[in-house]
Parts: C-alpha cells; sequence; structure tokens
C-alpha cells in the first residue's frame, strides 16, 4: 500500500525586501537630498529598473516583455501609502513631473512607462538601448 508524503507548511516568503528599499525612500526624519541620493543610487545601480504599485498588472505585462527580450528587470513594488512620497522623488530625480507608474528606468534614464515602453519596442528602438544599457550581450 502506498503511503502519502508527508505535508509541511513552508513559511510564505515575503516581498518586504522589495518593498522596504523604496519604503525608506519615503522616510519623513531623512533629508530630502539623502532620499534622492537614495532614489538615484537605484536608478544607477540596476541596467533596467521597473518601479511600480504592489500587485500592478501593467508592470507584470512590463517584466513579461522585458523577459521576452531576454532581460531579467529589477522590479520594485511601491505600497499604495508610500506611492506619493516615491513619485515625488522619483519626479525630481528623472526631472519628468508627468510620472506614472510602471516606471521604466533603462541605463539610468527614464523611459516612460508601459504605453512608451511599448512605442519604442514596436519602433525597434528598445533592444539597441538595452544593449547600451549593459542589459543585453547579444
Amino acid at each position: 500500500m502506498q503511503q502519502a508524503i508527508p505535508y509541511r507548511t513552508w513559511p510564505l516568503v515575503s516581498t518586504n525586501n522589495r518593498i522596504d528599499i523604496l519604503a525608506n525612500v519615503d522616510n519623513r526624519s531623512s533629508s530630502n537630498s539623502s532620499r534622492s541620493d537614495r532614489i538615484q543610487g537605484l536608478v544607477s545601480e540596476n541596467p533596467v529598473l521597473v518601479i511600480g504599485r504592489l500587485g500592478c498588472c501593467m508592470c507584470h505585462v512590463v517584466r513579461r516583455l522585458l523577459l521576452g527580450l531576454g532581460v531579467n528587470p529589477a522590479m520594485y513594488e511601491v505600497k499604495e501609502d508610500e506611492e506619493v512620497g516615491v513619485v515625488e522623488e522619483l519626479a525630481g530625480v528623472s526631472g519628468d513631473q508627468r510620472l506614472q507608474f510602471p516606471a521604466v528606468f533603462i541605463g539610468g534614464k527614464l523611459v516612460g512607462g508601459l504605453d512608451r515602453l511599448m512605442a519604442v519596442h514596436i519602433s525597434g528602438d528598445l533592444v539597441p538601448i538595452l544593449k547600451e544599457a549593459g542589459a543585453l550581450w547579444l
């Protein structure tokens, strides 16, 4: 007779480590320059960075598009209550006051949201931009 495989409950992997990186950006006790420095550090550290709302379907579409091209983007999800502070800091870093989520940074420069990323992809300019940023090796 066959026996059942013992069932073990695995602890849930929390996404807090992904969120805490940007949660510290909205820390009211730190100065504006240090918050901007942390945001600038995130943007400059990663060849491709996608910042979006927690559970956003458009972030999933951006990620799938980039994965289909062979790029593994760094994904940072922001909680709803932290969104305003993060958007203000990202707008200051990127210089674009019309910042929308998901915000896609390639090579330290703001590409835009999903609509702009799709337009760049359809025009054929996305792959050269990714190669220039060091996100693609082909």
